[in-house]
């Protein structure tokens, strides 16, 4: 009887041991949580990859959405929140990290869109530039909150109001998962394709 307890006391610590280890990945060095809370909704991991510029490894990025999405039409389409979650790798330049999601964006949106969303690309730069640089395990999150817009969080911080144009967080998301991706084997990880 007592011999069956261990057994089972072992078993159960073992079969426990495994699940946390499922409940993270490790990319680059950085734990990825499987899921993450918004708003007191559970959202699980859809996808998660590095953002590396030549052979640099900048930041982790990952993506979490109530149900799996494959491409950005899929997210822009699913109901309730979203999060686009960055880990950064290295010290990385507000102004720098603020111009190279300006090129991706400019990649995936239309002339005519840029212009009518100039506005918002200027709040957008604003709200970057509050911080002189990002440091190794600053993190930047990209919430879509439905009824509330687009929310900014920064090393813990909401940075600046809500963006409440669905057409301006259609041009974020395009960095990412856009037709012409700032990194295609990041756009591939965060859609699930790569493991």
């Amino acid at each position: 009887m007592r011999l069956m307890r261990l057994f089972c006391a072992g078993v159960t610590a073992l079969l426990l041991s495994f699940s946390a280890i499922a409940a993270t990945q490790d990319l680059a060095g950085v734990k990825v949580e499987d899921s993450v809370t918004i708003g007191g909704g559970k959202l699980p991991l859809n996808g998660a990859g590095v953002r590396s510029k030549a052979t640099v490894k900048i930041y982790v990025a990952s993506l979490y959405t109530q149900k799996k999405v494959t491409s950005l039409e899929d997210l822009l389409a699913a109901s309730g929140p979203k999060r686009l979650m960055m880990i950064f790798l290295r010290e990385t330049d507000s102004d720098t990290f603020a111009k190279l999601m300006m090129r991706g964006v400019e990649n995936n949106t239309s002339k005519g869109d840029m212009t009518k969303l100039s506005p918002s690309f200027g709040r957008m730069s604003d709200i970057f530039s509050q911080h002189k640089s990002y440091l190794a395990g600053d993190v930047i999150a990209i919430d879509w909150i439905p009824g509330t817009g687009m929310v900014i969080t920064g090393k813990g911080k909401q940075l600046g109001q809500p963006f409440t144009d669905p057409e301006f967080y259609k041009s974020m998301m395009a960095i990412w998962l856009g037709a012409q991706p700032a990194d295609q084997h990041l756009k591939d990880a965060l859609l699930g394709a790569v493991k």
